[in-house]
């Protein structure tokens, strides 16, 4: 079988291809009149994770795609992650995954059809896990490859969860650890050492199908996902949506191992600075390594999950039933001058 590295042919790296916050800001503006879509509950306003389309029966469509360039140099585990980032989108809006289909991008003249048919199969497998079909796609020759999915998905319309429905007095939590990126960006320049990587490949292959139940508990007001604009970014969405501000303590905020390391050796990715210059502006004072970790762009990473007090308890022992040992990172507050202080 042919042996490739997928990440010598892309210029970026997962979700790290997004384009900065501030500038897909200016690119969405628009001077048309918006028309009104009465059953359409989540649209492009909020910059939530899916669109939900209310069908009138107590139930509602989300609707999503994602996409990106390899992550990993392994065809296979690099379909299988672009999957399972897509798929998120949809538990992080409360919902269940009906079906997907693929978005393929194949520059044919660098890289051969069994590549290709194994990276599809990657994602074959994510759909799987997720009980679902991958029932189709569309494929372009592109100079760099890509994958990702569109996925449609169902919400019981009374539990789906949104990123900017966050109250002040509430706890915080991350079901994933950071440092994605610095550990791929690490990979990209030779310098991961062995062993290193594998704890975030195995995250990133992770399904956050427990975002469907956390939706159901009454006490979680608000639930986004990590991805490319760091935990800063995607806390700073769910605090401006909301119109409240966070308090995040930085020594509650888990990360793979050897993350320091790895900082110090300069592994920090394109987007970590991209991401800082968008949203730095609304973040109090940052060490660097604050700074380093805490905009690192994710990749299929964790549920961001806004909980009332009194639903704390019920909260971790969901949690805790899924293998998750987690704390609070952190307090929803009325707004103040930042949207988010680190302490």
């Amino acid at each position: 079988m042919e042996q490739v590295k997928l990440t010598q042919y892309s210029h970026g790296a997962g979700c790290g291809c997004k384009i900065a916050p501030a500038l897909l800001e200016s690119i969405l503006q628009t001077s048309r009149p918006e028309l009104p879509h009465p059953n359409l509950l989540v649209g492009n306003s909020s910059k939530d994770d899916a669109a939900a389309y209310d069908l009138g029966n107590g139930t509602s469509v989300l609707s999503t795609t994602d996409f990106f360039m390899p992550i990993v140099d392994d065809p296979f585990t690099f379909g299988r992650i672009a999957a399972t980032n897509a798929l998120s989108d949809i538990y992080a809006m409360g919902g269940k995954p009906l079906m997907a289909i693929s978005i393929f991008g194949w520059p044919i003249n660098k890289l051969s059809a069994e590549v290709g048919r194994q990276v599809i199969d990657g994602g074959r497998a994510a759909c799987e896990e997720a009980g679902i079909p991958l029932a189709g796609g569309h494929s372009i020759d592109s100079p760099e490859p890509i994958f990702g999915l569109a996925v449609t998905g169902i919400v019981e319309t009374a539990h789906l969860k949104q990123n900017n429905t966050a109250e002040p007095g509430c706890e915080i939590f991350l079901t994933k650890p950071l440092g994605v990126g610095i550990l791929s960006t690490a990979q990209k320049m030779g310098k991961i050492e062995p062993g290193h990587i594998e704890p975030s490949i195995a995250s990133m292959c992770t399904l956050n199908k427990i975002g469907a139940e956390i939706a159901m508990l009454d006490g979680v007001v608000a639930l986004t996902d990590v991805t490319g604009f760091g935990l800063l970014g995607h806390l700073g969405e769910i605090c401006e949506g909301s119109h409240v501000s966070a308090t995040l303590r930085f020594d509650r905020v888990e990360t793979f191992p050897n993350i320091g390391n790895y900082l110090a050796m300069g592994c920090i990715p394109g987007g970590s600075k991209n991401n800082f210059k968008s949203y730095g502006h609304t973040v109090g004072e940052l060490t660097d390594e604050q700074r380093g970790i805490l905009c690192d762009p994710q990749t299929s990473g964790g549920l961001l999950c806004v909980v009332r007090p009194d639903g704390v308890d019920a909260f971790l022992k969901l949690t805790a039933s899924a293998g998750l040992t987690l704390e609070s990172i952190g307090q929803t507050r009325e707004p103040g001058d930042k949207l988010i202080e680190v302490i």
